[in-house]
């Protein structure tokens, strides 16, 4: 029975995404279009996907990464100043993974070398961050690049297709089948995932601590970056302090994700699972009405179900 019970529960995420979606396009106006369907993968899912992904590394090492809209937005940035100087698209994209990658660096000093608490760490990196980017920006000014000539391949990040799909998903879709292979058939994943279950038994079994944790907050990074990449190619600018809007949706989307997971792991199937849901109730929500203060209760009153379900399925275990 307990068995049964912990199964049905472990398939509350696809539940949910069912009853969402026939709620919606009952009562959401043209929220069953193909067209708007369409547009909440690539303006709602894509970006916060790929955000997510990130995400779920960090929280497979057992650390929540406050440092992500940093690492995004000074992705962005030098990919701005970059592409302000016509050094080409491909280098400035380079130096702006390059930058993000100092970020993920910087952070897997301060944990994995100094021992600092990877909350407390990224939370002052999050700070720095953000001064940096104001002291760079003459007190957080955008960089326009709309009257700047630039080659086709820069707005192809975010606008082009790939046989016949937009390019945004095929990164999803690479960088999910990257993360995967990582977590589950790698063994840094495996690493990773042992020092973020049983910290001390992977310290006391010899595992390398400092450097698995240096390379899942620059690997993290790195991920974040390409949203950074793809902010600036969307709006052709630099937007200061936009990555920091993928945050908490971020983080909420990696742990509903782990619902499916019987040991409450968080995993790649389950974070896209958690993005979509998230990405269809702000559309269904905004389709229906309600503002973006109702869509921030929405996201919160769903991350209490996951609590709830998580507090339900030990309850049961024990019993």
């Amino acid at each position: 029975m307990i068995d049964q019970i912990g199964r049905l529960q472990r398939f509350a995420l696809v539940g949910a995404l069912i009853a969402v979606i026939a709620f919606f396009a009952l009562f959401a106006p043209g929220f069953a279009r193909v067209d708007n369907l369409a547009d909440v993968l690539l303006n709602n899912f894509a970006l916060l996907a790929i955000a997510s992904l990130g995400m779920t590394l960090a929280l497979a090492l057992g650390a929540i990464d406050l440092s992500l809209g940093v690492s995004i937005d000074v992705a962005s940035l030098a990919f701005v100043l970059l592409s302000a100087q016509h050094v080409g698209v491909v280098p400035a994209a380079l130096g702006g993974l390059a930058a993000a990658l100092l970020v993920g660096a910087f952070n897997g000093v301060l944990t994995g070398w100094f021992g600092i608490a990877p909350f407390l760490a990224t939370l002052g990196t999050l700070f720095i961050g953000q001064t940096v980017q104001q002291l760079a920006t003459d007190g957080g000014q955008p960089v326009y690049l709309l009257n700047i000539a630039l080659p086709p391949l820069f707005s192809e990040l975010a606008h082009g297709t790939f046989a016949g799909l937009p390019v945004p998903l095929w990164i999803v879709a690479v960088l999910a089948l990257v993360v995967h292979v990582t977590l589950a058939h790698s063994t840094l994943g495996r690493q990773l995932t042992a020092l973020g279950a049983q910290p001390g038994v992977a310290r006391y079994s010899g595992l390398p601590v400092a450097a698995i944790t240096a390379a899942t907050f620059i690997a993290s990074a790195l991920i974040y970056g390409v949203v950074g990449l793809l902010l600036s190619s969307t709006v052709k600018a630099y937007v200061p302090q936009a990555g920091n809007g993928y945050l908490l949706n971020a983080i909420g989307a990696t742990f509903i994700g782990t619902t499916l997971s019987p040991t409450r792991r968080p995993g790649v199937v389950g974070t896209l699972l958690g993005v979509l849901l998230l990405s269809l109730v702000a559309n269904g929500l905004l389709l229906i009405g309600w503002n973006f203060y109702w869509q921030q209760v929405a996201t919160g009153a769903l991350i209490f179900a996951v609590l709830a379900v998580s507090f339900a399925q030990r309850r049961g275990r024990y019993a």
